[in-house]
């Protein structure tokens, strides 16, 4: 069977945005060539990736455009054609485009067809603290991948608000020279 990851930047003091949402801070993270390629080597995969509408609206409005297809065009690519799902209560469609791809709505979390997913390939959740943290008390995450930015917010929507209790098993633990911290663990 095929693994449902998280890949998510959480600041030290375990925030996934501030308050009100705001992901300013992530803007922060200083230029790395080994973070770079780790990130590149990441994006190659076959994985589908999964995003909350807050999420699929920040990406589609920069993935798609030619300023990021100019900027970075290898991981514009892995975006943009990755099959996408997308769970919303409040959506009612979503748009592809011609840079901007295989896209599936969901208005809810079904365990049984997401594992039927999890099956067919490997799944990532990208940003989306909410899906989450759903997906974490549904016991369907596999592996958590926490990108630590060497940011303090002091308040911020905390990453695993409302989660069960859990216990993971550290694989993996790297720092890179821009002073992030990837965090790799497994249930």
């Amino acid at each position: 069977m095929k693994k449902i990851s998280v890949f998510n930047h959480v600041t030290i003091d375990n925030f996934y945005t501030g308050p009100n949402g705001e992901i300013d801070w992530f803007k922060e993270i200083k230029p790395d060539e080994e973070w770079h390629k780790y990130t590149h080597s990441q994006a190659r995969g076959s994985s589908t990736l999964i995003f909350g509408r807050t999420t699929y609206e920040m990406m589609k409005s920069f993935w798609p455009t030619q300023e990021a297809i100019k900027s970075d065009p290898a991981m514009a690519k892995a975006v943009n054609e990755s099959p996408k799902i997308i769970f919303s209560k409040t959506l009612k469609n979503v748009e592809e485009g011609p840079r901007w791809k295989n896209v599936i709505l969901h208005h809810e979390i079904n365990p049984d067809e997401i594992i039927k997913l999890k099956k067919k390939s490997d799944l990532t959740i990208l940003g989306s603290g909410s899906i989450v943290q759903q997906f974490t008390n549904l016991n369907l995450i596999d592996e958590y991948f926490l990108v630590v930015v060497p940011v303090i917010l002091g308040k911020g929507k905390s990453f695993f608000d409302g989660v069960d209790k859990k216990n993971l098993k550290l694989v993996e633990a790297k720092s890179f020279k821009n002073g992030i911290v990837l965090l790799h663990y497994q249930i």
